[in-house]
């Protein structure tokens, strides 16, 4: 087991990673409070580690709560279920309150947990890959709205992160593969060598050798971890995390969540930021080509559906949560491994990008 601490000036909590942590007692028992326990999961994870959890909650009274599994209901009423099974069981603010599961479950169960009595004990018991190496770490919580993705939320630090990396070895391919597009972020944004790596080892996480996804998991959260230390609310350099996030909420947003994996569509994004950094000169030519090799190595899309609305997309970026009101603020590389603040792309700037990333079967631009 490895441990990385995540070092806010207050609420600072340890990331635990490793093989079997779901049912280690002792940690548990570590970072617990006395109160009420509440586990939130979805009713596709909770087939598979309610129980395994359960063993490591040994001698606890907790009460369960089980939500549909998607992003598409990362909702209120959703949330709403969540206050209301807490509210049913009498919990105080010295409850505890674990999301079991996937991004969708910490996101929606973190800002139950924010939002209740102003703030309970909240743990990550994160499943997926995409939650494993960023959803579960940085305390950001959220729902959706139908009009932009994450639009109402809070940060709400977890009191601890348990990362159960055997949990991947159940993961279907396609939550797999969304997961690795949050990894070659870190790389493409902060970390050359790290990037270099997953092309060297690309066949190895592919076929889910452990040493490698223990290594790509603990250099993700690394990279996170030390970001979030600098910058807890994204005042600042914490922006950079959201490489290719605004073209993919806009992305989802357009889709009404029901066509893409969040990791699916920050492909796609990164792709379209990195063209848009090329095609402004902000770094060297073949430098989009090098990112889209390595996202379709992990069998992720690169390229906007031809059946895509450039004005929708582009109205859904204007809502976007990391915008200004001067406009919209977007995360463009220098350099593999080097990421800029950047606002003040032209509306037809990111208009011309967007159409290069269209699938090349579109017939007509611009609709």
């Amino acid at each position: 087991m490895k441990t990385i601490n995540v070092e806010l000036v207050s609420n600072a909590y340890p990331v635990y990673l490793g093989r079997g942590i779901l049912t280690d007692q002792s940690l548990w028992q570590k970072h617990l409070g006395a109160g009420n326990t509440l586990v939130v999961s979805n009713d596709v994870v909770a087939p598979l580690y309610l129980d395994v959890l359960r063993s490591g909650l040994h001698g606890r009274n907790i009460e369960v709560h089980i939500i549909p599994d998607g992003e598409r209901f990362k909702t209120a009423e959703t949330w709403y279920g969540i206050i209301d099974k807490l509210v049913g069981m009498r919990a105080h603010r010295d409850a505890n309150i674990i999301a079991l599961g996937g991004g969708v479950v910490g996101d929606i169960t973190g800002f139950a947990a924010a939002s209740y009595m102003r703030g309970i004990r909240f743990l990550q018991a994160p499943t997926t890959l995409l939650a494993q190496v960023d959803a579960s770490v940085g305390g950001k919580t959220a729902i959706n709205h139908e009009k932009g993705k994450n639009l109402v939320g809070a940060f709400h630090q977890p009191a601890a992160v348990m990362v159960d990396t055997s949990t991947l070895l159940s993961l279907d391919k396609r939550e797999f593969n969304a997961g690795m597009a949050e990894v070659v972020k870190y790389g493409a944004i902060r970390d050359s060598s790290f990037f270099t790596w997953l092309e060297d080892n690309a066949d190895a996480i592919n076929g889910r050798d452990m040493d490698a996804l223990d290594y790509l998991i603990y250099r993700s959260v690394l990279d996170k971890a030390e970001i979030v230390a600098r910058d807890e609310k994204e005042a600042g350099i914490r922006a950079l995390l959201n490489f290719g996030h605004s073209f993919g909420h806009a992305l989802e947003a357009e889709t009404q969540y029901s066509k893409f994996l969040h990791g699916e569509a920050v492909a796609i994004g990164m792709v379209t930021a990195a063209r848009l950094s090329e095609s402004r000169g902000l770094c060297s030519q073949g430098t989009t080509g090098r990112i889209s090799d390595l996202l379709t190595r992990f069998g992720l899309p690169v390229r906007l559906p031809a059946q895509s609305s450039l004005a929708g997309l582009r109205k859904a970026l204007d809502l976007d949560k990391k915008a200004l009101a001067s406009g919209l603020r977007l995360i463009l590389l220098t350099a593999i491994g080097r990421a800029i603040i950047n606002d003040d792309s032209h509306p037809d700037e990111i208009l011309s990008v967007m159409e290069q990333s269209l699938d090349q079967n579109r017939t007509s631009a611009k609709e």
